[in-house]
């Protein structure tokens, strides 16, 4: 009763873990994904269509070109009349001044000139006086006309008609009447009592030219929701352009508007989080081994977000082209430190959430699927360097494959496809051979072992194991010959042949520090004579500490090391245990004290090992190598494991059990047959030959 708690807790804590997994990541994603697509598109006139072929998706209108806008616009300000203001108290005001300063006429000229001059002026006023400035402007168009408003009447009037101030004055002052004196009213400085009457009526101005501009019709048609705009291939042409252009611009007004902004981000955050809760529950039901570990998880949700986050930011920037961006990379590491189906499952999802950015997913999704299964099926077992660098060769030319025969679908003219995707395709492959070095800082950041660092350390020049072939012989050939049985077994059930075949080579490594005191390394002399049991078994179970220690010191991964520690699981040092209790019936054994510290295998491939080490050791005391003794053996020693529980806490099966007996018993009938006894000739025979 008590368990149960406990086990309630740790339920919902894995089941909050799991739910705030994959609302970070969809968070991140969304908050990274473009909300403007439109910028993806590439549109120039007189340029292929590079994309698909494409369709109004709503109802747009057609907007008319700028230049056509403001062609229409010139024209209609051409005709546009500004209003001026008409003041009757400047001409007055003026007059009188003037007739205050000459109230006795202008000397030199005849009686009665000031009031010439008051008339003549007054006729000028009356045809209306412009700022020179604002005459200036007006007059480089000599048909325009503007409004003179005088009380509540505004009428048309030709700009010609009117004087600037320079202009009323030279009108002045070559008048008729006044030419012949105009050398002394150039000393009056007429010009002073000329002011502009007409001053820019700037508000009424504006509204009317506002009022004016409204009138034209921004759009010259409409594009209707699935009627076919271009076709891939097909060359833009203005109008094109001007469809192409005008949807844009309709997308991003609608984009800005908040309420369909939001119905943007609710599907992109329910689109994102489908197919991230799909692999999540595949990982769940599938590959719980990998979702229990936070190395796995976080290595896998770390690519998905990684990859889509850098694709959402070159989509939205308009940084070159999304094909770039090396995806294969996802199902290469997947594969390379889980499997095939978690490869295919973090690839897909990958993938199509970065289709959903995208004017043209279903290229991107059938190119980048192709480049992940070539990917996959290329590391099928990954056994050396090379393969990596096949696999990026194998991926580009695939892509490229893949986008050429897309293209050709699409086109019945080869000269009208748009090769420069390629360009892009091949830097992507360069790109993969980076592979690599990242594989190891992979390893390194996540704490995996590659098959790579495998092979590596399988090496017989590797300190550790040269040491263990000089000092410790009879078990560096157990540990290989265990490695070998361990990886037939493997192949056989679909473990890790490779992983298995290292852990075996390392496993007995804590042996060299006293390799006198076991079986194989003895040669008649028996250390074990003048000890107790007790201290025979701890010199025993000493080899697993020791190992680990070793292991440690050489720095071995962490896989290698769970090898040494489960290879004995929680069983005993049988041969002193059962010494102990029928030489000694009376007195308590500790049990703890024949007891390896273990744990129990927790994998397949460390079943496999613990299997494959106790048949190993076990044959070499059989006194005859027979097809029964050796059946009897292995089925004796594996079913006994099976008894006392060793494989409890591993993902092992009866058949899987089953097979390894079998691989186990034909390989040692294999190892130990037994000779043809030759037969030796007869004397007698010998004789009579000579004869």
């Amino acid at each position: 009763m008590k368990d149960q708690p406990i086990i309630k807790n740790t339920y919902l804590r894995n089941l909050l873990t799991k739910i705030t997994l994959v609302a970070c990541t969809v968070t991140l994603i969304v908050w990274a994904m473009p909300r403007d697509n439109s910028t993806n598109f590439k549109v120039e006139i007189g340029k292929p269509w590079r994309y698909a072929d494409f369709t109004a998706p709503f109802d747009f209108p057609i907007y008319k070109s700028e230049k056509l806008v403001n062609k229409e616009r010139d024209s209609l300000l051409r005709e546009f009349e500004p209003y001026y203001n008409y003041h009757s108290t400047v001409e007055n005001t003026q007059i009188r001044q003037l007739k205050q300063d000459y109230p006795d006429g202008i000397p030199g000229l005849p009686d009665g000139s000031t009031n010439l001059i008051a008339g003549l002026l007054h006729e000028l006023y009356a045809q209306g006086i412009l700022s020179t400035s604002d005459y200036n402007e007006l007059h480089t168009d000599t048909s325009k006309t503007i409004r003179i408003v005088s009380g509540k009447k505004a009428v048309s009037t030709p700009v010609s008609k009117l004087y600037s101030t320079i202009g009323a004055y030279e009108k002045l002052i070559v008048s008729k009447p006044l030419a012949e004196y105009r050398a002394i009213l150039v000393k009056c400085n007429l010009n002073d009592y000329i002011l502009a009457n007409l001053s820019y009526d700037k508000e009424r101005s504006e509204t009317s030219r506002d009022d004016l501009l409204s009138n034209i019709p921004l759009a010259s048609g409409v594009a209707q929701r699935g009627q076919k705009i271009i076709d891939r291939g097909e060359i833009i042409d203005e109008r094109a352009y001007n469809i192409l252009e005008s949807f844009f611009r309709e997308s991003e007004r609608r984009q800005n508007d908040d309420a369909k902004l939001s119905y943007i981000i609710l599907g992109e955050i329910l689109y994102v989080g489908l197919l991230v809760i799909c692999f999540t529950i595949y990982l769940s039901l599938f590959r719980k081994d990998y979702f229990e570990k936070p190395r796995s998880v976080m290595m896998l949700y770390s690519l998905i977000l990684l990859f889509a986050v850098t694709a959402s930011l070159m989509v939205s920037h308009n940084v070159l082209h999304v094909y770039i961006i090396p995806f294969a990379m996802v199902p290469i590491f997947t594969r390379v430190f889980m499997d095939s189906r978690t490869a295919f499952m973090a690839h897909t999802t990958t993938v199509l959430i970065c289709a959903a950015i995208l004017q043209h997913p279903l290229e991107f999704i059938a190119v980048e699927e192709v480049a992940g299964l070539v990917a996959i099926f290329s590391l099928r077992e990954l056994s050396s360097r090379s393969q990596l660098f096949w696999t990026a060769v194998l991926v580009t030319g695939a892509t490229m494959l893949t986008n050429l025969s897309i293209d050709w679908i699409r086109h019945n003219d080869i000269t009208s496809i748009d090769y420069s995707e390629f360009n892009y395709l091949l830097i992507d492959g360069l790109l993969l051979f980076c592979s690599y070095p990242l594989l190891y800082i992979m390893e390194k950041a996540f704490n995996f072992t590659s098959n790579i660092t495998l092979i590596e350390l399988s090496d017989m020049n590797k300190e550790l194991l040269r040491r263990m072939s000089e000092v410790a012989p009879g078990t560096f050939q157990h540990s290989i010959q265990v490695g070998n049985l361990a990886a037939e077994i493997a192949n056989k059930i679909g473990a890790k042949s490779q992983l298995v075949r290292t852990g075996a080579l390392y496993h007995d490594i804590g042996k060299i520090q006293n390799p006198i005191f076991f079986t194989e390394n003895q040669a008649g002399i028996n250390p074990h004579e003048g000890k107790t049991y007790i201290e025979s078994a701890q010199m025993l179970i000493s080899h697993v500490t020791e190992g680990l220690k070793l292991a440690e010191k050489y720095n071995l991964p962490q896989v290698i090391r769970e090898f040494i520690a489960t290879h004995h699981g929680l069983g005993k040092t049988k041969y002193f245990y059962i010494k102990q209790k029928n030489e000694f019936p009376e007195e308590p054994v500790d049990d703890l004290l024949f007891t390896y510290p273990g744990p129990n295998p927790s994998t397949k491939e460390q079943a496999i090992l613990m299997m494959a080490d106790a048949v190993e050791a076990a044959s070499r005391s059989l006194p005859d190598y027979t097809e029964q003794s050796i059946r009897e053996l292995v089925s004796r020693i594996i079913d006994s494991q099976v008894e006392e529980g060793y494989f409890r806490d591993c993902p092992v099966t009866f058949r899987d059990i089953q097979y390894a007996k079998t691989v186990l018993i034909e390989k040692l009938k294999t190892i130990y047959h037994t000779r043809i006894a030759y037969p030796e000739l007869n004397k007698n025979n010998t004789a009579k030959t000579a004869q």
